[in-house]
Formats: C-alpha cells, structure tokens, sequence
C-alpha cells in the first residue's frame, strides 16, 4: 500500500511538474492565469491571490492549469460580448503572438524533461543496488520450461557468477528460484541438467548483472543528462513502433500500460531498490515529454502543430475548426485510455 501511495504522488508530481512549466511561462509573458490546481475536483481548499486561485482537490491525479483564453471561440466570444475589455484583450492565451503561445505549450514538455533528468541523476548519486537479470532463455530448456522468461531479475543472488554457482551446484535437482516477473513476485521450479547441449548453462539461460556504484552530485548530473537524452530518443522510436502498429494493426502492443499497468510495475520494482523506482519516474517523465510532442490533437504536439500551420498559411485556424479537431482528439485519446486500462485491469486479475 506505501509503494501504491508513493507511485501516485510520484505520478501526480510528474504532472504537476508539467503543468507548472504552462503555468510559468504563461506568467511571464504576462498572460492572465485564472487556476492553477494540484489534484482535480472536487475541490478541498483554494486561495486567490491577484487574479489566479491556486487550488488542492481531492482527486489527486496530477493537475491542472486555466490559461485565460485558451479556448479560441470562447475567447473572441468574451470580447465581443464585452466579458473582456478590449484593452485587456492581450491578456488572453489566444490573442498573444505565436510564437509566445508557442513557447508555453512547449514548457510543459521541457518540464518534464527537466524532472525525469534530476530524477535519474538523484538515482546516480544513490547508486543501485546489484540484482541478477534474465537477458535471453534458450529455447527448450529447463528454464522455458518452468516458464523463466527475458527480463525476469532471480532474486537472493547479487552476481551472476554466485548464481550460475549455485546451479552447478545442484545439477540434476529440483531447486527454487524467487523470480520478479511481469506479473509480479513467483517461486519457479526448476531442474538444473547434468548434461547440457554445447554452448548452454546448466538450466539454459544467458544474465546480466544489474547495479550501479553511487556517482559524485557533478557526475551524476552529467551522466544523468546523457542518459535522458538516451532515453528520448529510444522511445521517439518506440512511440513510431507503437503508431505504426496502430495504424497498419489495428493494435496496441502488449508492452503499453495505463495507470494500473504502472503501479503494478512500480510495486514490482521497488523490490530491488528505491533507486530503481526513481529511475522508473524518470523513465515516466521522459516518455511524459515525448508523447506530448506527438502533433496529435488535444496533445501540446497538436496545439503546437497548428501554430506552425497558423505561421505558414499567414493568418489564424479558424476558431471553431481549431476547437472542433482538439475535441476529436481528446475523444480519441480517452478512448485510447479507456482500452488500455481495461487491459491492465484483466493482466491483473
């Protein structure tokens, strides 16, 4: 229950973290920010200072940021009827230049790439603990057999040489291994052969060994930095993979989780180390950063799309076409959402 709760504010803070970058750019260039929430209604307590309420609610999701203006139609609907003062007009989201819109959209993006950074570079200086990781099982081998699969981590053994000891040791045996699998926490049975074909261990598995010695802060950073760059352009990659499977599919990988599917794999990692749940959070964060960058509507990607579209064709989207695509998107997106979730929802019960 501690890790479920720790995943979630993990989670709401990634969030929170993009919507504070929206909400720090926008005040600077001096855009009119009506609420700024951390959770989502209902509302537990707000408190208005000059013309934005910052509010805590008791959903606590992440949260949310009001950009005055940020609906196009009902921003020129509120000037024409008088709501908005012509002269304060430009306090509004939709009536600055585009490239200070563009700017804010773009925040929350780099937000995000900022916290997965740190997040990665505070797991460097912790350093992580070593840990016995299934890279690669042969196939009909003992260890196929009692269903060990790539990227299980065998627990109780900190080398892969102490492992691979432990089985010679036992050859011709029935031992038991304690294994974190996707689908968390299991004892495996398993029978060491005496004889192996040429080229195979004893249960027919190939390791790796994971683990980190802790980084000084300037290493850590430096390193940290490196690696989340690493990161972004891994899953550029694997985000193309997943809408390219999509598209010519009509599927959605196995590997893509909702909010369920990543509290199960927090929990699951926590259990060899809190810097590997860091690096989790950072993983998030960065993956946040990508998917944000997807010139989907009702995504940043989106938004920023059609101000490039607004910059080449020389005048704005039309306001009610601009509201009408984010809103397909968003339907889409929920949809997308609700399909993913049912699916964690079987895997975990």
């Amino acid at each position: 229950m501690l890790i479920t709760i720790i995943v979630i504010v993990g989670l709401s803070l990634l969030i929170v973290g993009h919507e504070l970058g929206h909400f720090g750019v926008a005040k600077f260039f001096k855009m009119r920010v009506d609420e700024f929430g951390i959770g989502f209604p209902p509302r537990l307590w707000a408190k208005k200072k000059r013309e934005t309420e910052y509010s805590f609610n008791w959903l606590p999701f992440g949260g949310f940021v009001k950009i005055a203006g940020e609906d196009p139609e009902k921003a020129e609907e509120q000037v024409a009827s008088g709501q908005v003062a012509s002269s304060e007009k430009d306090c509004l989201f939709s009536f600055r230049p585009a490239w200070q819109r563009f700017l804010v959209i773009v925040a929350g993006v780099v937000a995000n790439f900022i916290l997965g950074w740190w997040l990665l570079s505070i797991a460097l200086m912790i350093g992580t603990p070593s840990a016995v990781v299934v890279a690669g099982v042969d196939a009909g081998s003992p260890a196929a057999q009692a269903g060990i699969a790539a990227g299980d981590v065998i627990k109780e053994f900190r080398t892969a040489e102490e492992f691979i000891n432990y089985v010679n040791q036992n050859k011709g045996k029935a031992i038991e291994l304690q294994a974190l699998k996707g689908s968390g926490e299991k004892v495996i049975r398993v029978t060491p052969r005496e004889n192996p074909p040429p080229g195979e261990g004893a249960i027919g598995v190939q390791l790796a060994e994971a683990g980190e010695a802790p980084h000084g802060f300037f290493s850590a950073l430096w390193e940290g930095l490196m690696r989340a760059g690493l990161i972004i352009g891994l899953t550029f990659q694997a985000v193309w993979e997943m809408l390219r499977s999509l598209v010519m599919q009509g599927s959605v990988s196995a590997d893509v989780v909702g909010p369920l599917g990543i509290v199960s794999v927090a929990q699951r990692t926590s259990e060899i180390g809190f810097a590997y749940l860091l690096q989790l959070l950072s993983l998030i964060s960065l993956n946040l950063a990508v998917i944000n960058l997807i010139p989907f509507p009702a995504l940043d990607g989106g938004r920023l799309l059609l101000i490039f579209v607004e910059k080449i064709k020389g005048s704005p989207i039309p306001r009610r076409v601009e509201g009408f695509i984010n809103g397909i998107g968003f339907v889409l997106l929920l949809i997308l959402m609700v399909v993913v979730t049912v699916r964690d929802v079987i895997r975990l019960f």
